[in-house]
């Protein structure tokens, strides 16, 4: 493996301490959450006092301080153990992040202590039945009245959404602007209105709550509002790189696991007289497989350095997604194909690691989308 060089001692004494986590609190659990459809809620109050959620916060609100290298980590040690169900990264890279990025101090003080400590947990309510890739789309409505903004519409797909205590909810508040009409809101669960359809079955990922989000009048204040009025849009795509890379982060990682769970497989199996690993087609296969893991994962480490010095653009966030969140499915095909039958039972990793990876290509952003950007800078329609 090539040596990395992004991480100091803290953050490799912090990654120890991360995976002892995961081993003793997410591993022994998580067939349980599969069955169950969800995470127990007690679990993000011992992330929390373990320092999991939302790192890169101020040190005023618990976080450890502006160093994204320490989601970084989080990251890669939940990939590592094929540990799925915990919607860390909704909560603490993309929710937390809006907030510290856009909320007023009011806002900030009110959350993200909470979000931290693993009292309130957070959700991104961004797509809709008829708006998925394509934003701008939405039908969610905000009509504002005096004080009040008055909230209906519905939300899909929504991680954290049965478990969930604010929404950032991306709203049309003029629907006549176009992008420029759109706003986010806090909306917090208890509000009357308020309610979580039904727990949706998913073919992998059964451990993360997935949901359907209704708004039948909900009134909010207006100190809910999330920036500026009509500047949702703006926001979603300032942050959009962030999210892209924490993926790719999650994919590449996987990727890694995967390999070296067939490796140690390949190793003992044996057919006709002799380890598989020792036939060709595994070797070669399996030599491709580690080469691609190689690049990408240089690649991905130059994104988080350019991320760091916040110098990582839309097209090279999309880059890293696209091609680690297929090269993730490419590995676990080819790699399940060693197993055998083996690799078709849910009780191997390798089983859970096939079905879990197919919507990376999809959430945040599907392949396609993602060409359409690389596609569009290289044309001179989009600006790197």
């Amino acid at each position: 493996m090539i040596p990395r060089k992004l991480f100091r001692p803290e953050h490799e004494q912090f990654r120890d301490s991360v995976r002892r986590f995961v081993e003793r609190e997410i591993v022994p659990h998580h067939e349980r959450w599969e069955e169950e459809g969800k995470v127990d809620r007690e679990l993000w109050r011992k992330a929390g006092a373990a320092g999991l959620l939302c790192p890169n916060l101020p040190e005023e609100f618990g976080g450890c301080g502006p160093d994204y290298l320490f989601n970084v980590v989080i990251t890669e040690e939940l990939a590592r153990a094929g540990a799925t169900g915990p919607g860390f990264a909704v909560h603490s890279d993309m929710v937390a992040t809006y907030i510290a990025t856009f909320g007023s101090p009011a806002q900030k003080e009110h959350w993200l202590p909470k979000m931290v400590r693993g009292e309130a947990i957070g959700a991104l309510g961004l797509t809709e039945p008829s708006a998925g890739s394509d934003l701008k789309g939405i039908r969610c409505r905000a009509v504002r009245e005096g004080d009040e903004y008055v909230i209906n519409g519905q939300k899909v797909y929504i991680s954290n959404g049965q478990l969930c205590d604010v929404v950032v909810l991306a709203c049309k508040t003029d629907p006549e602007a176009g992008a420029k009409g759109m706003s986010f809101i806090l909306v917090e669960a208890d509000r009357p209105g308020f309610k979580r359809g039904r727990n949706l079955r998913k073919i992998g990922l059964k451990a993360q709550d997935t949901s359907e989000l209704f708004f039948d009048n909900v009134r909010v204040p207006v100190a809910n509002l999330l920036g500026a009025e009509g500047g949702a849009f703006g926001m979603a795509m300032s942050k959009l790189a962030e999210e892209r890379l924490t993926i790719a982060v999650s994919a590449i990682t996987a990727v890694e696991s995967v390999l070296r769970w067939t490796l140690d497989y390949t190793a003992e199996r044996k057919a006709f007289g002799q380890p598989i690993g020792e036939f060709q087609n595994t070797r070669f296969k399996l030599a491709e497989l580690h080469a691609q893991a190689l690049a990408l994962r240089s690649f991905v480490d130059r994104c988080i350095e350019l991320h760091l010095d916040k110098a990582l653009d839309a097209v090279d966030a999309a880059a890293a997604k696209m091609l680690c969140t297929e090269l993730q499915c490419k590995a676990v095909d080819e790699c399940l194909q060693f197993f055998g039958g083996y690799g078709y039972m849910l009780e191997y990793p390798i089983a859970r690691a096939y079905v879990d990876a197919r919507v990376r290509r999809i959430a945040g952003g599907s392949s396609e989308i993602m060409r359409e950007i690389i596609g569009r800078s290289l044309f001179g329609g989009g600006k790197r």
